[in-house]
């Protein structure tokens, strides 16, 4: 028998009862529930109380209408009796003046003089009713809302007038291009296909019909002045300028396109005669592709100007406002466009210079990191090196070779005199999974004992061992310390992201084929746009997404991120932290990691760092995988072996159960057991299972293999371990219980020699003791790499240098510390507490005092080989002495520059005085022979100067015999040779500043440093990007996109800063070229020139 359901009704008002109520089933009870819920009296009481609202509302609007009606009653009676009195009064002066009109008459008549003063009178109140309103104008005139408008209106006439030429820009792109080369395209032998045709215009007509349409209606704006309304004008625009994103996304295969149909001679010649149009002013078809890719940020920087000088309640200033925004939104998807396909041009760019091609770099996920000029040394049988000095000078021609590192290849080029690339047929492609480095020599190897006292401890080795041939070792010579510093701190960085990738991929990847390990793709943090982070589409070398925009908390979390470490993110961090935090904060952030890493990392991020595998417990790899075939710096040593050998060798394997054909790792958590067993194996003894991947470390009695002695990579990446593929003896032992996180944990924490105190399998898998090791792995990462390549920061900050070594020393106390650890943390100390990194690294101040000599040389008794190498190292010392902070915030630019940026403007004053110099020098001949075989001479310095890639000499150069007062000397000019002549064109032509100096780009990318960069050039790009894109956003985040745009120049410029020249100095030359007495000012040289050859009567 079913029990009987009961329900109960309650009223909202007092004095009613509740009613309990029954029914026989409980479906039949919920119905009527819900039929009184729906019909509630509740619902009606709300509904009266918001009408009852409203109408009590209506009544007061009511009440309020009829005060305001009487109040006008009133107001218009009092009105009426007002009407009535001045009526009364008109008509009262109306009689009067009757009265008064013939008495007027007769005085008018009788009296002229009154008729004079009147006119006086009449005059004097208009003239002082124009100096009234003169006086108003001119106060307006002067007042700071006037200057406003006279500055908007400059800045509207000036954007009519770019306007004016962009289209006609176009025109000529259009009609002096596009439309005769698709004529071509149509006839019987075309030189170029209608595809390519299309590749290389891309829509640029559609672009020109757009700014038509925008042309002719700021026109028709200017036809209105002085009434200036834009804003509708933009609004009509700003629809249509998505049309720009697929310009601006394939400009530089449009670029590659023309290049390579320009291997074409018929095309050429045709294109040559295109050019040579009188419209194009000499411009090429490059010059007119690239000006589109400029519009929008011009658009931005004019609404930017024109909104500074738009006041607040003008009428347009919303609309503008709005443009603004839209305008900047635009740019800023276009940049993540270009960004997604950055670092691919960056590839092919390469890959078009190697002769042989080189298909490596046409993979996607490859990310250039730096290149440079190495000297690779020759070595023998068994590795050992030849014995070569490094003076000789067969050594230097022989061996430099051309180094580029990608984050997951090393390729070593040499480069022919045409400044094409040829790969080395053996060792030129080097696979970094596959490579083991070796910052330091071994102890144990007498030849490379004497190759560190040889060399100056300048070299370094990469033993690679591929898995189908013999392994071999590539021994590099870095031209300075710092230089080596460098790129020991990159490769080693590459190493430990293609382990960890490697790492996560095996331990932590689901049985979809995924490209984001599990663990990262399970974290939101790392992908989800939030109020404190903004993501890019683009993926890092670590295949997390890009950081577009972040709070400077997010950033240091990022850098902490104990799973992973882009080299990328960490360069750009190092290279612009000073932008939005300061190094005291970043350094105390490290410190908390060290101290405290269970407080100081997300919590989030704890617990994927211990995610287990229960999900993915069974992960079939075929045995044939390449998983399994990878050789890491530092693979997890998921079990410990002993053996009772003599040599006590330690092995530790990854072993998995059995298959026929496959066979699957097991990482999943087994319980733990009694104490390890002891198991010998002999060489004869069988081979262990097919797929089990074996951890095989050096014997540790094996002389200079000690773990002191043992050379330091990187904080993480032991030379002594190998990931290898089984096949030799393997000793079996009882598994501790470690999850697929701790292994990945201590692989990145370094396994060390042997064990230290306290690391055994207890230890191993204690969360606590792995997290400690994996965050002193991160923070000495992080100095090492802040240390080895931003040295200056501690050299002008001694309290953060300070700071530092009592971190490190605290690191050194540590008693769980591994010998690895111990190691990279002395090297670090050493590399801190070294006073003179570089030896070769000198001063201007200290090349000045050597040259101290009675007598300086004469211009006559110079050659012009000693003058262009004395220019080169002066312009190279000065160059390189810049310190990258002062590349930030446009600091050349302020008032206070010389106090900010002083060795930008030591450069920039040294360039003037050289080129001074020169000019000086010529305007000292009186006759003209004399100053026509000075002008060679100097082109030939010049000349000189190119071959040594040293570009700002060129200019320096240059921009003399380009002056006024030397230009203007056409009997001069006229004694100087055709040859020399042709010869300053070419020259200047490769130092131009058309197209943002396209031929010094194109030039400095395939020259071999060392190189002096003309660094107005990167001047010019710096404030581009600081002019166009701000710091931080609206909401206070760091914007970082900006921070990597800023990044790759530094990096540029730093890759040619930290390349010195060999070139001995000879003070007498330096001495002529430093004498300022020797400089004439501008003023007199113009008067000299006027002297020598006086204006021609007009």
């Amino acid at each position: 028998m079913r029990a009987p359901y009961y329900f109960t009704v309650l009223f909202g008002h007092d004095g009613q009862k509740p009613l309990e109520l029954r029914c026989e089933e409980e479906q039949a009870g919920k119905e009527w529930m819900e039929a009184i819920h729906q019909a509630s009296y509740a619902d009606i009481l709300i509904e009266r109380e918001v009408l009852m609202q409203k109408y009590i509302h209506l009544v007061q609007i009511v009440e309020t209408e009829k005060i305001a009606t009487n109040q006008l009653r009133h107001q218009l009676e009092d009105q009426d009796t007002e009407i009535e009195r001045l009526k009364s009064e008109i008509v009262a002066l109306n009689k009067t003046k009757e009265r008064m009109r013939p008495y007027h008459t007769h005085q008018e008549e009788e009296d002229p003089d009154i008729k004079k003063i009147k006119k006086v009178q009449s005059f004097m109140r208009g003239w002082l009713c124009r100096r009234k309103w003169k006086t108003i104008v001119q106060d307006y005139i002067c007042s700071p809302h006037a200057e406003s408008m006279r500055k908007r209106n400059q800045i509207v006439f000036t954007m009519v007038e770019a306007e004016t030429e962009y289209v006609h820009q176009l025109y000529i792109l259009v009609n002096g291009f596009l439309r005769p080369l698709r004529m071509a395209a149509s006839s019987k032998k075309p030189p170029i296909s209608h595809d390519d045709v299309s590749s290389i215009f891309l829509n640029s007509e559609t672009i020109m019909f757009l700014h038509e349409i925008f042309h002719q209606g700021l026109k028709a704006r200017l036809a209105n002045w002085p009434t200036l309304v834009l804003a509708d004008l933009f609004d009509i625009l700003l629809p249509m300028l998505n049309i720009y994103q697929e310009f601006v996304r394939n400009h530089q295969y449009s670029l590659q396109v023309l290049a390579n149909c320009k291997q074409n001679r018929d095309f050429d010649k045709l294109l040559k005669q295109y050019e040579a149009n009188p419209a194009c002013e000499g411009r090429m078809l490059e010059t007119f592709l690239t000006y589109p890719m400029f519009q929008i940020p011009r658009y931005i920087i004019t609404l930017h100007e024109l909104l500074a000088h738009t006041p607040h309640e003008h009428v347009e200033r919303k609309s503008l406002e709005f443009a603004k925004s839209k305008l900047e939104e635009l740019s800023r998807v276009m940049h993540d466009e270009v960004s997604d396909t950055e670092n691919i041009r960056k590839n092919l760019a390469i890959e078009r210079m190697i002769v042989e091609g080189c298909d490596i770099l046409l993979d996607t996920s490859q990310t250039f990191i730096r290149q440079g000029s190495l000297i690779q040394v020759p070595s023998v049988e068994r590795g050992r090196l030849s014995k070569v000095r490094l003076g000789s000078l067969s050594l230097k021609k022989e061996g430099e070779r051309q180094c580029f590192l990608f984050t997951k290849h090393f390729l070593i080029c040499t480069r022919s005199s045409g400044g094409k690339l040829h790969l080395l047929k053996t060792g030129g492609v080097l696979s970094l999974v596959q490579c083991t480095l070796i910052e330091e020599p071994d102890a144990s190897d007498d030849d490379s004992k004497g190759s560190g006292h040889m060399f100056g401890h300048l070299d370094f080795k990469i033993v690679v061992e591929p898995p189908d041939a013999a392994s071999f070792t590539v021994v590099l010579l870095a031209p300075s310390r710092q230089e080596k510093a460098a790129w020991m701190s990159d490769i080693s960085q590459c190493v430990d992201n293609i382990r960890c990738n490697g790492l996560m991929t095996i331990v932590f990847e689901e049985n979809s084929k995924v490209t984001v390990p599990h663990m990262i793709k399970s974290d939101a943090r790392l992908h989800k746009d939030d109020t404190d982070i903004c993501f890019s589409k683009t993926l890092n070398s670590c295949k997390v997404p890009q950081i577009r925009y972040a709070s400077v908390e997010r950033l240091l979390e990022r850098l902490t991120d104990l799973r992973f470490l882009s080299i990328d993110f960490l360069n750009t961090f190092l290279h612009t932290y000073r932008i939005f935090t300061t190094a005291t904060v970043v350094l105390a952030k490290l410190s908390d990691i060290y101290k405290r890493p269970f407080t100081s990392i997300p919590v989030r991020s704890l617990e994927l760092f211990f995610a287990t595998s229960q999900n993915n417990r069974e992960h079939l790899v075929d045995g044939k995988s390449p998983r399994l075939c990878r050789k890491f710096s530092s693979p997890p040593p998921l079990a410990v072996s002993r053996t009772s050998s003599p040599v006590r060798a330690r092995k530790l394997s990854l072993t998995s159960s059995l298959n026929s054909r496959v066979g699957a790792l097991d990482l999943t958590n087994s319980s733990s057991s009694s104490s390890p067993t002891t198991t010998t194996h002999s060489p004869a003894a069988s081979p262990p299972p097919h797929n089990a991947a074996v951890l095989e470390s050096a014997p540790a009695d094996k002389a200079g293999d000690s773990a002191d002695m043992s050379p330091c990579r990187s904080p993480t990446t032991p030379r002594h371990l190998r990931y290898r593929q089984p096949g030799g003896q393997v000793a079996d032992s009882t598994h501790c219980s470690v999850s697929p996180a701790s292994a990945f944990a201590i692989a990145t924490a370094a396994a060390g020699h042997g064990s230290p105190p306290g690391f055994n399998n207890e230890r191993t898998c204690d969360k606590e003791f792995i997290i400690r090791r994996t965050a002193t792995n991160r923070v000495l990462n992080v100095l090492r790499h802040w240390v080895s390549k931003h040295a200056q920061d501690f050299e002008l900050n001694n309290e953060l240098k300070m700071n530092v070594l009592n971190l490190l020393e605290e690191v050194l106390r540590d008693p769980d510390l591994l010998p690895q650890e111990r190691k990279a943390t002395a090297n670090i100390l050493r590399a801190l507490s070294q006073d003179d990194q570089d030896d070769i690294h000198l001063k201007l101040e200290d090349i000045i005092q050597m040259t101290d000599c009675p007598k300086a040389e004469c211009f006559e008794t110079l050659s012009a080989m000693e003058l262009a190498e004395q220019i080169t190292l002066l312009d190279h010392i000065v160059f390189r002495s810049i310190p990258y902070e002062e590349f930030l915030g446009q600091g050349w630019m302020k008032l206070d520059k010389n106090e900010r940026t002083p060795y930008i403007m030591k450069t920039s004053q040294h360039f003037n005085e050289m080129s001074n110099l020169v000019a000086s020098q010529i305007m000292n001949y009186a006759d003209v022979s004399s100053r026509a075989n000075a002008i060679e001479k100097w082109v030939a310095v010049a000349d000189i100067c190119r071959c040594l890639h040293n570009y700002n000499g060129v200019l320096e150069i240059t921009s003399a015999l380009n002056r006024s007062a030397i230009y203007r000397l056409k009997k001069t000019w006229a004694k100087v040779s055709k040859q020399t002549k042709a010869l300053m064109d070419k020259l200047q032509k490769t130092v131009s500043s058309e197209g943002r100096f396209k031929n010094l780009r194109e030039t400095l990318k395939n020259c071999n440093p060392p190189a002096v960069p003309y660094l107005g050039m990167y001047l010019t790009d710096l404030a581009f990007i600081e002019e166009g894109t701000p710091n931080f956003t609206e909401e206070g985040l760091v914007n970082f996109s900006k921070m990597r745009m800023i990044s790759h120049i530094i990096r540029e410029i730093r890759q040619f800063q930290q390349t010195a020249y060999r070139i001995d100095q000879q003070p007498k030359v330096i001495q002529y070229l430093l004498d300022k007495a020797l400089v004439i000012d501008e003023d007199t040289l113009y008067e000299l020139s006027l002297k020598i050859e006086p204006r021609l009567p007009a």
